[in-house]
């Protein structure tokens, strides 16, 4: 018997359909498996197994187990706002909601490395991320979308006084955690232009980006830099959403515009991007936040504006 029949020979019989290639020489033995569809952990089990039968084999002093796997068609849309308090935290938890509801698979990265509120959001505020290897292991959120987020890396409440490199090194491993099957990449971006949009811009290269604002001029004159950074970055605006566009009166019924309305849209219109949807100011959706149940999870009236949005998001990624 070769030594490559031999070592097939020896293989768990659950395992040997994986393995698509053998090679043996001097003593040392390399598979090459077919690792598609594992997760980090189950991959580390694969390879414990084959090495092991493979070690018992008369000859064979060294195993090299080489796991192969066709990584998913990842794609990242960053959500950016020029200024805070404008819902973009929000407006990016719903939307990955929506289009998780839609059937895509969605994973949410928490880029507010200061101000992280993504774990309230999606109902995760009590869970702490777990690390295996040098990866992080997303928090499956009860709304069928993956996590990451520095609040669930620190206590709660504790300040996160760090200069820009400390930021950068933290969003890598935000990005880079095991997102298994995930397809596409929500980036919940701090207001602004600083440290974390430029490290983005420049090593991750999202495919596209939301800017959210709220209907008066000063949101959108900040939301006009942010759209400019993306431009200065070859990122395509994918579109623009208006927030806290319009307030119903519980009371009385009567509809009044606090902010304005229709800037933003206006805005998009004057600078040639898409317009993808408003979103009213609503206390059901902000006690739906508070509480880790984003209205987008039901097929309630405060879930309908998001829903729209993000069907309009997937036409353009289509």
């Amino acid at each position: 018997m070769s030594d490559e029949k031999a070592v097939r020979a020896a293989l768990p019989a659950e395992l040997a359909d994986m393995v698509k290639a053998i090679r043996v020489e001097h003593g040392r033995a390399t598979l090459v498996v077919d690792a598609a569809g594992l997760g980090r952990a189950a991959g580390a089990q694969v390879q414990g197994e084959l090495e092991a039968a493979v070690s018992a084999v008369e000859g064979v002093g060294e195993v090299r187990v080489a796991l192969m796997a066709d990584r998913p068609q990842r794609r990242i849309v960053a959500v950016g706002s020029g200024k805070g308090g404008v819902g973009k935290s929000t407006l990016t938890a719903n939307l990955a909601v929506a289009l998780a509801r839609a059937g895509h698979k969605v994973g949410v990265v928490d880029a507010d490395i200061y101000g992280p509120s993504q774990p309230t959001l999606l109902g995760g505020a009590d869970e702490k991320l777990r690390a295996e290897g040098k990866q992080l292991v997303p928090f499956d959120s009860p709304h069928g979308v993956k996590t990451v987020s520095m609040g669930q890396l620190v206590e709660r409440g504790k300040a996160i006084a760090w200069r820009g490199p400390m930021v950068g090194q933290a969003l890598a491993q935000l990005m880079d955690a095991d997102w298994g099957d995930t397809e596409l990449l929500l980036i919940d971006l701090p207001p602004g232009t600083g440290d974390v949009q430029l490290t983005m811009l420049q090593k991750f290269r999202p495919i596209g980006a939301v800017i959210v604002s709220t209907p008066q001029d000063l949101a959108l004159i900040d939301a006009t830099r942010a759209i400019d950074l993306f431009g200065q970055a070859g990122v395509p605006v994918l579109g623009v959403v208006e927030n806290m566009a319009g307030y119903v009166c519980p009371h009385c019924g009567e509809e009044s515009d606090p902010f304005g309305s229709g800037g933003a849209q206006a805005a998009a219109e004057r600078i040639g991007i898409p317009f993808l949807g408003r979103v009213p100011l609503s206390l059901e959706i902000r006690e739906a936040s508070d509480a880790g149940q984003p209205p987008a999870a039901s097929d309630g009236a405060a879930g309908k504006p998001f829903a729209a949005i993000a069907a309009q998001l997937a036409a353009a990624l289509a």
